[in-house]
């Protein structure tokens, strides 16, 4: 399956404005994304089950005062995963999509976590599963992740967005690592979006089921379709968002934009990302009008 052609035509457009808005505006991107980190963070480490409240996560990585009864790994996850995306942010001109690449990156997410398994693919009887799929053997990873890398690299008729959508879901259906896979693979889902100049994008905890969802269709049917969707919808939702921002225009909430509209119906078009609409903190905000 492939992305369909409105959608494509709405991100082509959008990707114009913003790379014309953008010029002379590198400050207020880098702003935004700061801003966005701790949002990112939480989403990530939420869809692996990390009990931290995106409040809890802005304060830790704010370096403020936590209660001491949060876990000690998470609070590491917290910060780690910070510390990945900070540093693959703004260098997509310098970042190469490699295994040694790809492993640096594991080796700071996973350092004081798990020390054992930071920076390495799974070795000899490091078996995995997840759900009922069960990953290649470790002596087979290596090979697999290099395969992928060439064909990601040397693919230039897919569209973008679909190639990204297929690397993610193979990446985590050959889960190399035996921690960290699902927070590496939606950090490379920004590192090569960036490479393309589009921001990054955040997958929502509160889409986990639809996410979990697109790696099921691709284990029973080889069919990337949700994922390709999921992928689309964050790069237009990014889009919306920061050129609300370059535009310097009036952001409000989507219930303050409502008015005489019905809520629900405008929060099902920000879903569809068939209206303008972004999410900051998980509350839908639109420009007003």
């Amino acid at each position: 399956m492939t992305t369909t052609k409105p959608i494509r035509d709405r991100i082509k457009i959008l990707k114009v404005e913003y790379e014309n808005l953008c010029k002379g505006k590198k400050s207020l991107l880098n702003l935004i994304s700061e801003a966005e980190l701790s949002e990112s963070v939480y989403n990530s480490n939420a869809i692996e089950n990390s009990t931290l409240s995106l409040k809890e996560t802005e304060k830790i990585l704010l370096d403020m005062e936590v209660s001491g009864n949060l876990s000690l790994r998470e609070v590491f996850e917290a910060k780690n995963l910070a510390r990945v995306m900070e540093y693959t942010f703004g260098k997509n001109e310098i970042l190469d999509l490699s295994e040694d690449f790809i492993l640096i990156l594991h080796k700071m997410l996973l350092t004081n976590i798990n020390d054992e398994f930071a920076g390495r693919f799974r070795q000899e009887g490091e078996f995995v599963r997840i759900g009922t799929h069960i990953a290649p053997p470790p002596e087979f990873v290596k090979q697999f992740i290099s395969d992928l890398i060439i064909d990601y690299s040397s693919n230039a008729d897919t569209y973008f967005v679909d190639k990204i959508a297929e690397f993610h879901l193979k990446f985590e259906n050959i889960h190399p690592f035996c921690d960290g896979n699902g927070r590496i693979g939606r950090v490379l889902i920004d590192i090569q979006l960036q490479a393309l100049g589009y921001p990054p994008v955040i997958v929502r905890n509160k889409e986990k089921k639809n996410y979990y969802g697109a790696f099921r269709e691709f284990d029973d049917n080889k069919n990337s379709k949700k994922m390709e969707r999921i992928v689309a919808l964050a790069v237009l939702e990014s889009l919306h968002k920061r050129l609300a921002y370059l535009r310097g225009s009036e952001i409000i909430t989507l219930a303050e934009y409502s008015k005489d509209n019905s809520l629900s119906s405008l929060i099902n078009a920000a879903h569809r990302q068939s209206i303008p609409a972004f999410r900051e903190k998980g509350v839908w905000k639109i420009e007003s009008k």
